[in-house]
C-alpha cells in the first residue's frame, strides 16, 4: 500500500528526477507557463511553491535556500528574476501561486497534457494585449 508516501518517481532515477525538477522549475519561472505532463506538473507545483514562499520572505537566507535548488551561475540569474519579479507580485498572497489547466492529450502518444502557469502573471499578459490593439487603431486611422 503506499499510504502518505510523497511524490512522484517519474519513471527516472533521484539523479534525473532531481534536474528534470530543476529545468522545469527554471523555465517556469522564465517564461511565466510551459506545457507539460499533468504528473510533472503536479510535482511541479509542490517543489516551486515553497521556493516563491522562500522568496516572498526576501532576506539573505531565503536567497541561499532558494540557490540550493538552482545551483551554478544560471541558477543565480533564475534565483535573481524570482526574488525581484516574482515573488514581489505575489507579496500578499498567502499561497497557490500557481494553475495547472488540462489541455487534453499528446496526438504522439496520448499522454494528459497540462498548462502549469504563475497565476498573477496571465492577467498582466491580457492586459498587455489590450493595450496593443488600441495603438493598432489609431496606427491605422493615421494612415
Amino acid at each position: 500500500m503506499r499510504h502518505q508516501v510523497r511524490g512522484r518517481k517519474l519513471n527516472r532515477k533521484a539523479s534525473h528526477r532531481k534536474a528534470l525538477l530543476r529545468n522545469l522549475a527554471s523555465s517556469l519561472i522564465i517564461h511565466k507557463r510551459i506545457k507539460t505532463t499533468d504528473a510533472k506538473a503536479k510535482e511541479l507545483r509542490t517543489f516551486i511553491e515553497p521556493l516563491i514562499t522562500f522568496a516572498k520572505q526576501g532576506t539573505l537566507h531565503a536567497r541561499r535556500q532558494v540557490l540550493r535548488s538552482f545551483p551554478g551561475s544560471y541558477g543565480q540569474r533564475v534565483t535573481a528574476m524570482l526574488f525581484s519579479e516574482i515573488a514581489p507580485q505575489y507579496a500578499d498572497r498567502p499561497g497557490g501561486y500557481t494553475r495547472i489547466i488540462k489541455l487534453g492529450q499528446r496526438i504522439n502518444d496520448r499522454a494528459p497534457i497540462s498548462l502549469i502557469e504563475l497565476v498573477d502573471f496571465g492577467v498582466v499578459t491580457s492586459k498587455q494585449k489590450e493595450s496593443e490593439p488600441e495603438t493598432d487603431k489609431k496606427s491605422k486611422e493615421k494612415k
